[in-house]
């Protein structure tokens, strides 16, 4: 990470801290905040990005599924890109040391550690104090500390700052905060701030005006009448040093570090391979040196002389140049006639269900299909390698992109702009992986879905759907309600990750799932399976300890200890006779942390639509469970 150059007084040029590609786009993308050892900052906007230092990542059906999506608003992409980077050396003064994702301070605001002066990065009382050989120690000091002599003292950031549900952020308005019973802020404010009480509580905080004695308790900002206390929302992007004169909302006041600070909107796909032609496939892993926008091949002439002389295309020598070309010509013309779709799962789940048919390539095997012993209902595909592409397409404030609970236009929640001008790109990353992809009986599923259909135990979470969404003001309730597959799958999938992490020496946090569950319908055929996998932004991927255990008699044994666990919960009989109604805030049935619940890397639903009553027989129900015997 590095900061941009910008308008700000006080800037810097150097690392302040390292994060893997995959937290920029789940954790720490554009628009988050990273707590620093010695400040935050808040990740800058895409105009600031240096993109040469940036690949570009292919995978055409995720990019025309982001441009086909009108929720998304991104019809003008054309490219997928990573992260800019360049290899470091041992001289931090070097390009490496000034190349990366650029950030800037915030908040601005920050608290002296020793006098506990309140002022901001640009007031004229702080210093940057850099270490190039030592981002980590990069900090802010207070020169001329009236509290210590020598050494200046370190300034920490404040504790506090705004949002707004349309994805605004900024400073928290201290001086305003303080003065809001005066009817004026006087000319020559210093604040200063100190713990009260026990301190044991992050708003046991008193702000003082030292020149007109004023003060206030950080309390009043989240108490009843926290709205008259704080402002109207000024639009602020702080990432884009950007205002939006448009926002109507009311602010709400955050800890700095608070988890509902930035969600991310991403989408994801896994790379299936287009063709089983060599030539296809070389083509395909090449397109971005073949396809560069300055300078396309677009003769055979041309290509032969990229192949002579352009390293990363130096491998295609192996083939007839003629039938490279062909393949050059036929693959741009095939991208210029697709028409994007936002099905992601569709496609995927054609392949892992004819496995047979797959071609293996450097990013995609699979293995061969098999009945574990017992079970002649599951289907198990060891996915020997795979490589997943995630995309970063926006971002939310204060609730997820699915706080409606579907993935539908209607009930989706905005999502906040990456850039301040229109970029013709969006950051991704890239990771490689296994997996194994377990598949459930078209019949028994539709079997056991006319038996439950209608029962108390699944419309109880449908009722709880529909509640959730009332809540949030959509206008149809009923929109984006899984199916009870989904609620099967799903918690499946739950049951087999808690026991897969036991044996194959991946965490809970590491195995991830996708689930592929819907009826048959005009979007495609019905679906009724999970892909559980790991994955690493490495070269190679992971070491084989998850495929492993795809081999049918060990799959076998893990899925009788996770149904043979699932029958009792060290919460029972409470969890098994849980049952979502209006009066809480849930969306799930018998499943809580001690037993169906995943870390939040692993579920791609938010621990919601899970019910063990659906998986096996409980101390509390009966009847409903799916018949996974003979």
């Amino acid at each position: 990470m590095s900061p941009p150059k910008t308008a700000h007084k006080k800037t810097y040029s150097h690392r302040v801290g390292g994060v893997r590609p995959s937290q920029l786009m789940h954790t720490f993308g554009v628009g988050s905040m990273v707590d620093l050892p010695n400040f935050s900052i808040i990740v800058a906007g895409l105009d600031d990005w240096k993109m040469e230092y940036a690949d570009e990542l292919v995978e055409e059906r995720l990019l025309a599924a982001i441009r086909a999506d009108p929720s998304l608003g991104l019809a003008h992409v054309t490219s997928l890109r990573s992260a800019p980077w360049l290899e470091e050396s041992k001289n931090p003064f070097e390009d490496w040391a000034r190349t990366g994702v650029p950030v800037v301070p915030f908040p601005r605001w920050m608290r002296c550690t020793a006098c506990s002066l309140l002022t901001t990065v640009d007031g004229g009382l702080l210093e940057l104090d850099e270490n190039p050989f030592r981002p980590d120690r990069t900090r802010y000091v207070h020169k001329n500390c009236s509290k210590t002599k020598g050494k200046p003292p370190t300034v920490v950031a404040a504790r506090f700052v705004v949002a707004c549900s349309n994805g605004h952020i900024d400073e928290f308005p201290w001086v305003e905060f303080v003065h809001r019973g005066t009817g004026s802020i006087c000319s020559d404010w210093q604040l200063r701030v100190r713990d009260i009480g026990e301190g044991s509580r992050s708003t046991d905080m008193l702000v003082t005006c030292v020149k007109c004695n004023q003060n206030v308790v950080m309390t009043a900002a989240f108490g009843g009448n926290a709205t008259s206390m704080l402002p109207q929302c000024r639009g602020r992007h702080a990432h884009l040093r950007s205002f939006d004169d448009s926002c109507n909302e009311q602010v709400r006041p955050l800890l700095l570090g608070a988890s509902n600070t930035w969600f991310a909107g991403t989408r994801a796909v896994l790379s299936i391979p287009a063709s089983a032609d060599t030539v296809e496939q070389a083509v395909a892993e090449r397109w971005p040196k073949l396809n560069a926008p300055d300078t396309p091949i677009d003769s055979l002439t041309m290509l032969k002389y990229a192949i002579a002389n352009v390293p990363e295309l130096k491998s295609l020598g192996a083939f007839d140049p003629t039938v490279v070309f062909e393949a050059i010509e036929a693959r741009r013309a095939g991208i210029a006639e697709e028409e994007g779709s936002t099905d992601l799962l569709g496609p995927e789940w054609e392949v892992f269900v004819d496995s047979h048919a797959a071609p293996a390539t450097r990013d995609f095997r699979l293995g061969t299909p098999a009945h574990p012993p017992g079970y002649p209902m599951l289907t198990v595909t060891p996915a020997e390698r795979l490589r997943e592409v995630v995309a970063l397409c926006g971002f939310t404030r204060l609730d997820g992109p699915d706080s409606g609970v579907a993935s539908d236009i209607e009930g989706a929640v905005p999502l906040a702009p990456l850039s301040r001008h229109t970029v013709t790109w969006v950051p991704a990353a890239e990771a490689r992986g296994e997996g194994i992809f377990v598949r459930l009986g078209e019949e028994a599923v539709s079997a056991w879905e006319e038996v439950v259909a209608g029962s108390e135990q699944t419309e109880s979470l449908r009722e709880a759907h529909q509640e959730w969404r009332r809540r949030r003001n959509l206008a149809d309730v009923n929109v984006g309600w899984p199916g009870e597959r989904y609620i099967l799958v799903h918690t499946l999938s739950h049951a087999l990750i808690n026991e897969l992490a036991l044996e194959c020496g991946y965490s809970a946090a590491s195995i991830r799932e996708r689930i592929y569950a819907r009826e048959a319908s005009a979007q495609g055929p019905a679906m009724a399976g999970v892909l559980l996998y790991t994955s690493a932004p490495d070269s190679e991927g992971t070491l084989g300890g998850l495929v492993a255990l795809a081999e049918p008699a060990e799959f076998a044994r893990i899925l009788d200890a996770a149904l043979r666990r699932a029958q009792l919960c060290s919460s029972d009989p409470l969890c098994a006779g849980h049952r979502p109604d209006a009066t809480e805030n849930s969306l799930h049935a018998a499943a809580c942390h001690c037993c169906g619940f995943l870390p939040e890397t692993s579920c791609e639903r938010g621990n919601r639509y899970l019910d063990r009553n659906v998986l096996v027989e409980t101390l509390a129900e009966a009847g409903v469970e799916f018949p996974f015997g003979p």
